[in-house]
């Protein structure tokens, strides 16, 4: 069975982080770890609180996970401080890690900014460049390429910017923020839309996570980057398409969608 890493926050509620991803990971076939990189008390409402773990205990969860189940892909979501993201990517060069999609957590689709500029000159110093592909959202995008992005020649022209920069693929992901569902993923001086249809649910908490763990998974199992997009992107469809709708704010996708099977039975 082919397997995936997860370094990311804990969410309580899970329907974003760890959770997400490991849930993610499940539902598309692979092995899931985790390296928790924090704490957070929230639910559909909103975040309360969060605890940030030591950087040595990061690095103790990563020693023992790579030196016992060597993981066929990394997915690295939140890490919101400098000394975690300089001990997450030591530790991913040092055992060579593989296929690492990083979605980097630094703004909200808001545009509120989620860590510090301390952290995202560490983050665009000490991760963006081991990383295979990047997947921020548009305000990310904004922050990591300098640009206003308004239209999709823009998020074109940031793509490239932000590819050329760190010697990655990037995935710029449209959402909400242009009206449509449409993704760009720009490698190696090209460039490829991945269209989607525009789902009519408000319970989004958690897709960011899924798209690059979905992204992860598809990778540790061997196919390439624009497959593995492209199958990330039909997963979360489904997810977000059977319309699962818990709790009082923004709510969780059904990450288990498509799962059958004798054990899943209600009675």
């Amino acid at each position: 069975m082919k397997t995936a890493l997860t370094i990311a926050g804990s969410d309580s509620s899970g329907g974003a982080g760890i959770q997400a991803d490991i849930k993610t990971m499940l539902a598309n076939g692979v092995y899931a770890m985790s390296a928790v990189t924090a704490l957070t008390a929230q639910n559909t409402t909103g975040v309360t609180g969060i605890m940030e773990v030591a950087p040595e205990f990061l690095g103790e969860q990563l020693d023992n996970i790579f030196t016992d189940i060597f993981p066929d892909a990394v997915k690295i979501g939140m890490v919101s401080a400098s000394p975690l993201i300089v001990v997450t990517a030591e530790k991913l060069k040092q055992y060579q890690a593989k296929n690492i999609v990083v979605d980097p957590v630094m703004a909200a689709t808001s545009g509120a900014k989620l860590i510090n500029d301390a952290a995202v000159i560490s983050l665009k110093e000490h991760l963006l460049p081991i990383a295979e592909i990047l997947t921020p959202n548009i305000p990310e995008m904004e922050i990591l390429s300098g640009m206003p992005i308004r239209t999709k020649a823009d998020m074109l022209r940031a793509a490239r910017a932000v590819s050329e920069s760190y010697s990655c693929a990037v995935l710029c992901k449209g959402g909400h923020h242009l009206d449509d569902a449409d993704d760009l993923l720009y490698q190696n001086g090209s460039y490829q839309w991945f269209y989607g249809k525009r789902i009519d649910n408000p319970n989004t908490h958690g897709t960011g996570c899924t798209l690059s763990s979905a992204i992860a998974s598809n990778l540790a199992k061997g196919f390439g980057l624009a497959r593995s997009v492209e199958r990330a992107k039909a997963y979360i469809s489904g997810a977000l398409g059977a319309m699962l709708d818990l709790g009082k704010g923004s709510g969780p996708m059904d990450h288990g969608f498509d799962l059958t099977g004798e054990y899943l039975r209600e009675s």
